[in-house]
């Protein structure tokens, strides 16, 4: 099928692979490639670091403001939600704007909503200024894996996975130590840990600025606001309900019929609009390829297990242990160190071999047993049993992360990257705000039934524990013997998340071992985009544009 003819014309001389520049064929030399990583990676280092240090402080600002423990977890599921919703948007976008902008622009927003979080003088205040931090995040997350893309080889991907993975490992290890240092210093406090990422931001900015230069691919898109709009809707009904079900009304009752009746409601309709609108969200096509499908329900389900009980192991440090933040931040060094090893060392024989899925699958089943072996842990567990658990954990996650992303982004047409990496993104997001809700509100049920069960020997201390909220807002406050089983209850409850993510861990891997492998693609996403454009466009590509009705691929030469 012929390419239109607006298409044709932008997609001539210049285009010609022949006698067009490397730059303007999409391809990129190493030291380019370097350059351009060098404000990307400082970019997500902004991210990571600020999530790790307030992930850290959390115990110490929770127990501060007098919060409780569902409130611990919107506190962390809020910035997820947020990221989950933006981040298809943020996909959408990058189709019509220059990807440099929009990053620099997620930045803003993300530390914006750092510096008023650390302004707070309440948690609800707190969680609401987590929201916009949720919206940047969605953009960092869902853009430097699209400009990755463009920039670089599936082939090539490899060689380079070993700095993201290292630029995680310094912000993971580096954040807790920082986040601990600010909270232990007492003319600092945990404020200081939602300002501490400034720095990093503005140099990030100015990075990005003068390394980042890729050609601008624009098209006349939709944004379909009615169907996120529809999935947020329907996502944060559900979210609301598994967190105060069970608390603040009964599971079987008139609140959990509106909110689950509502929730699925709004989930039906985000799906009819979806098949409707010009430009979805989450385009229902790419569900017809095997490798996105399965490599979504994987992400899906490593979310789940990942998200959703990693944010709870500092608090397992700190109050189930007690072991300072500074000190818990030094204790999760080796899933850190597990995950830089496996990421650098499977991203250089990925790129060597051009064989992909063993280290999918052997990173599932890491994942799995790493899992499984935290479950065992209660509060009196060896710490060097616990630094064990956590390699194994941190070198499963390392090989299964970015590997998924990479599978996709093989697999797509170059018109879909944008589309299919965010997508990815989106369900591991989703995914794991579904599990720090689902989690947490299983964490705090289990800790308040060892309350009242070690309490039921008082009389009427049992009625004035409650619940694991009412433990951890008390904590503090409580007498010796009480604080001591608060700590108790919270240690032997943690190991429950644990084995329920191990289970959840048992799907990712069933989805990796169906997925199929295909040889990587030795072209970037620029270059086959390129060629797609000047040979008429790929299938999917053609489908698009006819679906589309007047929209055409147009790619300006100029850099951004």
């Amino acid at each position: 099928m012929s390419t239109p003819a607006p298409a044709r014309a932008a997609a001539g001389p210049a285009a010609d692979p022949a006698v067009a520049p490397a730059e303007q064929q999409g391809r990129m030399t190493h030291r380019q490639i370097l350059s351009a990583l060098s404000g990307m990676l400082l970019a997500m280092f902004v991210a990571f670091l600020s999530s790790t240090v307030v992930s850290n402080a959390l115990p110490t600002i929770i127990t501060d403001l007098r919060g409780t423990q569902s409130q611990y977890t919107w506190v962390v599921t809020a910035t997820l939600l947020a990221s989950t919703a933006s981040t298809p948007i943020w996909g959408k976008l990058a189709d019509l704007f220059s990807k440099k902008l929009l990053i620099q622009i997620a930045i803003v927003v993300f530390i914006a909503g750092s510096m008023l979080a650390g302004l707070s003088q309440s948690v609800p205040t707190l969680i609401g200024w987590r929201v916009l931090q949720g919206l940047g995040l969605g953009g960092l997350q869902a853009l430097v894996q699209i400009a990755m893309a463009a920039m670089i080889s599936p082939r090539e991907r490899g060689r380079y996975s070993g700095l993201l993975g290292g630029t995680m490992a310094v912000a993971t290890v580096g954040g807790p130590l920082i986040g601990g240092l600010l909270v232990d210093t007492s003319w600092l406090g945990w404020r200081w840990c939602f300002y501490v990422g400034v720095p990093f931001a503005l140099a990030a900015l100015v990075l990005l600025q003068r390394t980042l230069h890729l050609p601008v691919t624009k098209r006349k898109v939709t944004i379909d606001y009615l169907g996120a709009a529809f999935l947020t809707a329907g996502v944060s009904l559900l979210l609301i309900w598994v967190t105060l079900a069970g608390d603040s009304f009964a599971w079987a009752s008139l609140e959990t019929g509106l909110f689950v009746g509502g929730g699925v409601l709004a989930i039906a309709a985000f799906i009819v609009t979806e098949l409707r609108a010009t430009e979805p969200i989450v385009p229902l096509r790419l569900f017809r390829d095997r490798t996105t499908t399965l490599a979504i329900i994987a992400s899906v389900a490593i979310g789940v297990a990942m998200f959703g009980s990693t944010v709870f192991l500092g608090q397992y440090l700190q109050i189930s242990r007690g072991y300072s933040p500074t000190a818990a931040g030094l204790l999760t060094i080796p899933m850190v160190g597990g995950l830089l090893v496996s990421s650098t060392i499977s991203g250089i024989l990925i790129t060597r071999t051009g064989r992909w899925k063993r280290f999918l699958v052997a990173g599932s089943v890491l994942v799995a047993v790493g899992f499984g072996l935290l479950a065992t842990i209660d509060h009196a567990t060896n710490m060097v049993l616990l630094g064990v658990f956590l390699a194994v954990l941190g070198t499963g996650i390392g090989m299964t992360m970015q590997n998924l992303v990479l599978a996709v982004q093989n697999t797509v047409a170059a018109s879909d990257l944008g589309a299919a990496s965010s997508a990815v993104a989106f369900f591991r997001s989703l995914g794991g705000t579904i599990g720090v809700s689902v989690l947490g509100a299983v964490l705090s049920s289990r800790v308040g039934t060892l309350i009242q069960e070690g309490l039921s020997g008082i009389p009427g201390a049992a009625e004035a524990a409650g619940s694991g909220d009412v433990g951890l807002a008390t904590l503090n406050d409580a007498p010796a013997p009480v604080r001591a089983l608060i700590q108790v209850s919270y240690g032997d409850a943690t190991g429950r998340i644990f084995l329920i993510s191990a289970l959840l861990s048992i799907i990712t891997i069933v989805a990796i071992v169906l997925i199929r492998e295909v040889a990587l693609r030795t072209e970037s996403g620029d270059e086959r985009l390129l060629s797609e454009t000047a040979d008429g466009g790929s299938t999917a590509a053609v489908d698009d544009e006819l679906a589309g009705g007047e929209r055409t691929a147009v790619r300006s030469v100029s850099q951004s």
